[in-house]
């Protein structure tokens, strides 16, 4: 076979001319743009990644593979990743940055993450996908690196936020997007100002209460996508059932989106393992919390329901919130004589309760989480009485020292006591047990917590017990929320939306609505009965629609 190659005198004859006068030459930002134009074409085709033989150390999953191919081959690498708590969209995340990187596509990224997250981030992306990737410091300029991590507190404050949009970037990668839902915020316009080629947005929850949420998010990769503001609330208001009910809505939501479920990856062959382990208090405990009860009912209906499930939670917890109570001299009379016996108090019951628990447990490494600081403390204390290592971590503690309790609890503490700070960004798939101390009232916290443990990397079946005491506030969500409607087990993935069709915004609110408005315990329980009636009954329809 001959080929003909043909010498284009003309052109060379122009080039040497113009190297040899020094000029004129097109600017540089021409040539970039036909550089990268050029390079782009080199590339026989775009399908298929690149990156996978780079990391063989890595075991991907099928659904975190196929989410990187439809972010690069269909979507153009502007989406939001929406998978379910656990399923590895961190790993999804880097494998598409990796995979840009190598094609030469990017070079300059902005990461941004929860200000608990940023170390955990770095590691992740230094050590699985080899991108050097450093967390800011104020020692060195904004593009002093190429890949920077950091938190969006410090991005926008000045003097970061105006270097940080001076910049043109490659690639932005904004995790825990939900909380840029919102349009009118300083976060949402300094996010959708920032200069950037290919975006990705990370939450696993896209569409909390409504609709108008999701637009927010496209309207920051795509502009224009879903058309504007106002023309979109007319089409479609503000009901979340559209997203779902609407074909050309979910087909427009899907060409940015991917989602995946525990229900359809292989993370599902993990299994979880529910318990409830019941605990009864003592007379004097008994005695206490009738107390609280009758002395609290000239509180308002949420001070006195706090104050009952603190009661079940820890002396201390309880006994704080009076003794700041008794600062009213209205309430003092009224609460000391309780404060005073909630004093004489011996250990509580649900403490000793966990610490049978652990032992049973053996010598496996155990997160325990409670609601509240005070017992947090508590909880240390009584652990070290009785020979158990354990570890806090909360939200007031700083970064390094969040990354220092997770080190200490991996390498030497049998159990990590989390309030619910740690529910959300550390991973522990080095641990498979975890007990809840107390139970949130907001079910989608639980599955936050659940999804610590139960999550990409995870090999072993995860074990949840759930601790509560009978004849209780406690008692009465156990069994009419909880276990009645088997939020444990296959309801709570999908629990927004069934809220979102009974009109309720938020299940934590509905349920101090209930206490606050009964007059009487029993009222309250006979409310609780109907509205786990309610969902049961939505659940089973949906279900039936399904099959």
């Amino acid at each position: 076979m001959q080929t003909d190659i043909q010498y284009d005198s003309s052109f060379m004859g122009e080039l040497i001319n113009r190297l040899e006068s020094e000029g004129p030459f097109s600017s540089w930002e021409l040539f970039q743009m036909n550089y990268h134009a050029a390079q782009t074409a080199m590339i026989p085709s775009f399908k298929g990644l690149k990156a996978l033989d780079y990391l063989p150390q890595v075991t991907f999953l099928d659904h975190q593979v196929s989410c990187a191919r439809d972010v690069i081959e269909e979507m153009n690498g502007r989406a939001i990743l929406a998978d379910e708590v656990g399923l590895g969209k961190t790993i999804e995340a880097g494998l598409i940055l990796k995979e840009y990187m190598l094609r030469g596509l990017v070079k300059k990224a902005l990461i941004i993450v929860p200000a608990s997250l940023v170390n955990q981030w770095s590691r992740e992306l230094n050590e699985k996908f080899y991108i050097p990737a450093v967390t800011f410091q104020k020692s060195h300029p904004w593009d002093t690196h190429d890949v920077i991590i950091t938190s969006i507190d410090t991005a926008k404050r000045s003097p970061h936020r105006e270097q940080i949009l001076e910049q043109d970037y490659d690639f932005l990668l904004v995790d825990e997007a939900h909380k840029l839902k919102n349009h009118k915020t300083k976060n949402f316009a300094f996010i959708k100002a920032l200069k950037k080629k290919y975006c990705l947005l990370l939450t696993a929850t896209p569409v909390q209460n409504k609709l108008v949420e999701i637009f927010n998010l496209v309207s920051i990769l795509k502009p224009g996508h879903l058309g504007n503001y106002e023309s979109f609330l007319e089409q479609y208001g503000q009901d979340r059932q559209n997203l779902s009910q609407d074909g050309y809505l979910k087909t427009l939501i899907q060409k940015v989106m991917v989602r995946n479920t525990r229900k359809n990856a292989e993370l599902n062959n993990v299994k979880r393992h529910i318990e409830t382990v019941w605990a009864d208090f003592t007379d004097a405990e008994r005695d206490v919390y009738t107390q609280v009860e009758n002395a609290t009912e000239t509180l308002p209906a949420f001070a006195r329901m706090t104050l009952l499930r603190e009661i079940c939670s820890s002396r201390e917890a309880c006994y704080l919130s009076l003794k700041k109570m008794m600062t009213d001299e209205n309430q003092e009379s009224l609460l000391q004589p309780v404060s005073e016996e909630i004093e004489q108090l011996p250990q509580h019951v649900k403490a000793a309760k966990t610490v049978e628990l652990i032992r049973q447990i053996g010598d496996e490494k155990i997160i325990i989480f409670t609601e509240y600081r005070a017992t947090q403390f508590y909880l240390q204390w009584y652990l070290n009485e009785n020979g158990i290592t354990s570890v806090p971590y909360r939200g007031g503690f700083k970064r390094g020292k969040k990354d220092w309790m997770k080190q200490l609890f991996e390498n030497h503490a049998q159990v990590l006591i989390a309030t619910e700070a740690g529910g959300e960004g550390i991973n522990l798939q080095f641990c498979n047990y975890m007990i809840n101390y107390d139970l949130p009232w907001n079910p989608m916290r639980l599955e936050q917590r659940i999804g610590r443990i139960h999550r990409y990397g995870q090999d072993k079946d995860v074990h949840i017990y759930n601790l509560a005491i009978r004849d209780t506030l406690e008692e009465h969500i156990m069994t009419l929320l909880y276990q009645k409607i088997d939020l444990f087990e296959h309801l709570i993935g999908h629990l927004d939306s069934i809220l979102a069709e009974l009109d309720i915004g938020n299940l934590e609110s509905e349920l101090q609505t209930i206490f606050s408005e009964s007059a009487s315990t029993g009222e309250a329980k006979i409310k609780l009965e109907n509205l786990s009636s309610v969902i049961q009954s939505t659940e089973d329809q949906a279900a039936g629609g399904e099959q």
